[in-house]
Order: structure tokens, then sequence, then C-alpha cells
């Protein structure tokens, strides 16, 4: 498989890629999924941006569309107004997804500032439009020393919080530098292991969702609401 050429450490006889037919889902009409992908350092050898990296070769070899968004020069949240390119670029991309991947450094107990940044920039609601209800997410983090899941616990919490459906696998990396080879990419080990099944599951949850998020996320109260109510009530000014 031409796809398997660069995921050496990819046993090609266990590898499945998820399809509509092996889902029992019905022909159709849609393209692959769309995956974009976050990380939070900035740093030259940020680990997060590596295992990104591998999860996007992943993606790619199960079918789907990858994006990384590279969170170099976005502002603070506020500091800009949503004109910024970053912004916009940001924006454009979570408009543009069918599903996620948020990968964050721990730092302090606790996802890093510039993770947090990127998804305060992507809003809740857009006029009548939410561009993330609905949407599959797949968390994982990057640990300095021992293992730890404080950061997908907190990555949870905002996937739910943004109305994701937040697939139940996660992926939590511990002494990421050792994790690594000299040409940054990661080494075989079950921690690779588990980030082959996070991006298989993410992939089967998406192709599950996508065609049917509209239904999955009407709800009663905003069926009773006009879309101009819809869109006064989540454009009015922050309290």
């Amino acid at each position: 498989m031409a796809l398997l050429d660069d995921l050496p450490n990819v046993d090609s006889s266990m590898f499945k890629a998820p399809t509509p037919e092996t889902l029992m889902l019905p022909p159709s009409d849609q393209p692959t999924p769309n995956i974009l992908l976050l990380y939070g350092s900035l740093r030259a050898r940020s680990f997060s941006r590596l295992v990104v990296e591998e999860a996007a070769r992943l993606l790619t070899a199960m079918g789907a569309n990858a994006k990384i968004f590279d969170p170099r020069g976005l502002p603070l949240p506020d500091a800009e107004d949503a004109s910024h390119p970053k912004v916009d670029e940001l924006r454009t991309l979570a408009q543009w997804s069918d599903g996620m991947v948020w990968c964050s450094p721990e730092r302090h107990g606790a996802m890093t500032g510039i993770m947090k940044a990127q998804i305060d920039w992507i809003p809740l609601a857009l006029g009548g439009v939410r561009p993330t209800q609905g949407k599959t997410l797949a968390v994982m983090q990057v640990c300095g020393g021992s293992q730890s899941f404080n950061t997908v616990n907190q990555l949870r919490i905002l996937g739910r919080w943004m109305r994701m459906v937040t697939i139940p696998n996660q992926s939590s990396v511990p002494k990421a530098f050792m994790e690594f080879d000299d040409n940054d990419r990661m080494k075989p080990s079950p921690f690779y292991d588990r980030i082959v099944d996070v991006m298989e599951e993410l992939v089967k949850f998406t192709l599950l969702v996508h065609e049917r998020s509209d239904l999955l996320t009407d709800r009663y109260s905003e069926r009773k609401e006009s879309a101009e109510e819809v869109s006064k009530r989540v454009n009015q000014r922050a309290i």
C-alpha cells in the first residue's frame, strides 16, 4: 500500500482504513472527511507538533484530508479582531473541517496557553451557524515526565462546551522527548500504536456522524426561534 510507505511503524497486514462499507453505511456522495489538527507549542522541536504530524500521516493513509494549523503568529484572544489573517485562517479551517484533533503539551498540570488561545478563537457561534457543533474530536497530550491525563481531561471539557462529539479513546505520551528519533519520527512503541487506534476511531466516528450532524444537533428550543432571532441572540455583545 503506497500510503503506508511513510508509516514504517505500521503493520500493513493489521492496518484497516475505515470505510462507509466496513461501517455498514449506505452509499454516499459525500467527500472524504476533512480533519483539522491543532497543537499547543511554538518550540522549534515541538513534540505536540510531531505527534500531530504522525497523526496527519495516519489520517491520510485512512483516506481523510488532514490539515495542520500553525499557531505561530496567532494573537491572544481579544488582542486583535477577527479580521486578523491568522484568526481568519483558523476559523476558515474550523468551518472546513468535519472533525478535529487537539494535542497539547502539559504545562504546570494543564494545557498550554497556546492551545487554549486557538480554541478560544474558534467561536461557539457565527451568526446562526455553529462551526464546531456536531463535529468529531480526538484529544491527545504529550508529557515531559511521567504519564498524565490532566490535559486530555481539560480538552474533553472544552470539546463538550464546543458541542463536539469527542471520541472515547485518547492518547497521552509520557517523556515524549524519548519517543522520537533524530529524524523527528516517532519510534515504534505502544504509545505509537495508541495514536493509530485514536486516529482509526476518529475516522470511524466522523464517517458515522458527518452526514447526520444536522439531525443529531437539531434542538426543540432552537426550532422555536426564527433564524433572525438566533442571529440576534448569538451575536449580542458579550457580558
